[in-house]
């Protein structure tokens, strides 16, 4: 994959995108203007301050689309091929509040949907991500990896309160601080009183369905249907896991293995080798997803990528719910946090989109001017020395 010779983020995306078509991803040209729901759904609620909504005759909100992902994934599931493999590479504007910066900004891309050979197609995603920036010009790039997978299967594997676990799984995806979380969690509140312990006393032991049950009907009864902006299913998973809290303290030792867990960072193939000792010291049942990692890794190495650039953390994410198993991110070296390329799989959005079967999916996203910063760069270079 070479750059262009021209000028303009647009004319070195432009290439990129001939060179994806050559590799076997169709071009996608979603609709500018998009349902807001799923955005706000699949992202959460903070997305909304971020985006230009407006709302049609019929009182549907509207969005100019913040991403292309999403709109990608509904096209295809809209289309004759949807549960087929197929794969999609775009470009094109998309639109996002960003304080001190333009609301507008180009966005390139590739989605794989549908193939069964998941590692593979992880490790194909990698590669031509890391093609994308040595177009640009960036012979060396921080490559950040991780696998939400392998901490779902922690926390399944320890058995722990289904509350804990949601709302573990949720600071993990939404790119929070784990540690405050598990530390409260590991304090017991029994004594802590509550202007609500008659309801929390009838949820004791309860499931998520009975909880959701009590709280819709104790809200019929005083007639509302949000408290604070919170709705019924928020009420209740927060009344839930107070319960929760009130019956006992998350166990040390889940505690220790979970803060070892979340430690282990550095080479992919070391990181392996630290995940079986983990899992064989604490005896945890997670073997599934390291091999599933360890497939990955080899089919990273195959496909050409230099393992010794690769940093894989445990603790790694990217802050998004629908993400379920690798994620990376491409900066630039000493760049700081923002990425130049981002993304992973996310076998679950298909789903939530409205797919009747799950569907496999993975992809990744590119800043293009971030990137095309690079190719200039490059080519000012090579116009000096000339």
């Amino acid at each position: 994959m070479t750059g262009p010779a021209s000028t303009g983020p647009a004319a070195w995306a432009d290439t990129l995108l001939q060179s994806f078509a050559q590799a076997g991803y169709d071009r996608a040209e979603p609709a500018i203007l998009q349902p807001a729901e799923p955005f706000l759904d699949l992202s959460g609620e903070d997305i909304r301050k971020s985006l230009y909504l407006t709302t049609d005759a019929s009182g549907e909100e509207l969005c100019l689309r913040p991403d292309l992902t999403i709109p990608v994934a509904r096209d295809y599931l809209a289309s004759a091929r949807a549960g087929h493999p197929a794969g999609f590479s775009y470009l094109g504007p998309v639109f996002r509040y960003r304080s001190g910066r333009p609301g507008e900004f180009l966005q390139a891309g590739i989605e794989s949907f549908g193939r069964k050979d998941q590692p593979a197609a992880d490790a194909e995603m990698l590669a031509l991500a890391i093609e994308a920036t040595a177009a640009a010009g960036l012979a060396e790039v921080e490559i950040r990896t991780g696998d939400v997978a392998l901490f779902t299967a922690l926390i399944d594997a320890l058995d722990l309160y289904p509350v804990w676990r949601r709302r573990l799984i949720k600071d993990f995806n939404r790119k929070v601080t784990l540690e405050q979380d598990l530390e409260r969690l590991a304090v017991a509140s029994a004594a802590t009183r509550n202007e609500y312990e008659g309801v929390l006393a009838a949820l004791a032991g309860s499931d998520r369905k009975a909880a959701l049950a009590l709280v819709t009907d104790l809200m019929s009864i005083a007639g509302a249907t949000a408290v604070g902006g919170r709705t019924v299913a928020e009420i209740a998973d927060r009344f839930l896991e107070q319960s929760t809290l009130k019956g006992g303290a998350l166990p040390r030792d889940a505690l220790n293995t979970i803060k070892r867990f979340l430690a282990i960072a550095g080479n992919p193939i070391d990181s392996v080798k630290q995940l079986r000792a983990l899992a064989a010291d604490a005896k945890l049942d997670i073997a599934s997803a390291i091999d599933a990692l360890e497939a990955r890794v080899d089919l990273m190495a195959k496909r050409g990528i230099d393992l010794g650039q690769v940093r894989f953390a445990t603790a790694f994410g990217r802050g998004l719910d629908y993400y379920t198993g690798f994620e990376f991110e491409l900066h630039r070296k000493n760049g700081g946090d923002e990425p130049l390329v981002a993304g992973g799989r996310y076998d679950g959005l298909l789903s939530r989109l409205g797919a009747a079967a799950p569907i496999p999916a993975v992809g990744f996203s590119i800043w293009v001017e971030g990137l095309a910063q690079g190719s200039s760069h490059r080519t000012t270079q090579r116009g000096r020395a000339s």
